[in-house]
């Protein structure tokens, strides 16, 4: 059973001290890491260029050893060499899993590479990657179960969805995916993650009022869930601090 939080290293900004960013960030993460049970560094989400979840991750694991880490791999913007780099990395820092994704096109205008991601978890399983660490796909959040195949065949894990909705998404989910891992991701429902929300096409109000019993339901269903909050650590934080799951 897992409670994961989904964290997002610091941009790489012209007027930002980066360094600084980081300690913030590292900070951040042992505090949310005392109420959650593992979590999930992103990559450059967005395609904005952020601090590599490699570096921050490396931190983390030499700060707080026993926490469960996985992380985002973009497909969209590496060579076939440099995500087996980036996989090889993962596994030598310890972490748990790998979210293999197409990723958002790149701000920095990067050229796509034009790797799939099912496609490099058939690939990697092939070098016995998935023996030393877990690799998951993204999926929809309301997927056409039907046209799945490639994903499903590619073996791997399991799925970390989209923002699920409902109850009746995360149920449809497992009911269709029974040979793999569901883990669905959450929106934190609060007034400064209203951007998001709005984004994702969510009525904050009724999603609000739905959340907690959300929340209780798709863990116990899954028995992993992922939180994610962009814009409001510090209510999430809180939260995590009252709720029992």
């Amino acid at each position: 059973m897992a409670i994961r939080y989904e964290a997002n290293p610091p941009k790489i900004l012209p007027d930002v001290d980066t360094n600084e960013s980081i300690k913030k960030f590292i900070e951040r993460i042992k505090n949310i890491s005392k109420k959650c049970d593992a979590i999930h560094l992103t990559e450059n989400v967005l395609g904005y260029q952020r601090v590599s979840p490699l570096d921050v991750g490396q931190i983390i694991k030499k700060e707080i050893p026993d926490l469960p880490i996985t992380v985002s791999l973009r497909v969209r913007d590496k060579s076939e060499e440099e995500i087996f780099e980036f996989a090889e990395k993962c596994i030598e820092i310890g972490f748990e899993g790998i979210l293999i994704l197409m990723g958002d096109p790149s701000q920095t205008g990067k050229i796509d590479s034009g790797q799939i991601p099912s496609s490099t978890v058939k690939k990697l399983r092939e070098k016995n990657v998935d023996s030393k660490i877990d690799l998951y796909l993204s999926v929809s959040n309301k997927p056409n179960f039907s046209k799945l195949g490639k994903k499903i065949d590619a073996k791997p894990k399991g799925f970390m969805t989209q923002v699920v909705q409902n109850i009746q998404q995360v149920q449809a989910l497992t009911d269709n995916l029974k040979e793999f891992s569901v883990i669905p991701i959450i929106l934190f429902p609060s007034q400064k993650n209203e951007k998001s929300a709005k984004f994702l096409d969510l009525d904050l109000d009724s999603y609000s009022k739905e959340f907690e019993e959300l929340l209780k339901q798709a863990h116990k269903i899954t028995g992993d869930i992922l939180l994610t909050s962009p814009n409001d650590f510090t209510g999430l934080n809180e939260f995590l601090s009252k709720v029992t799951i």
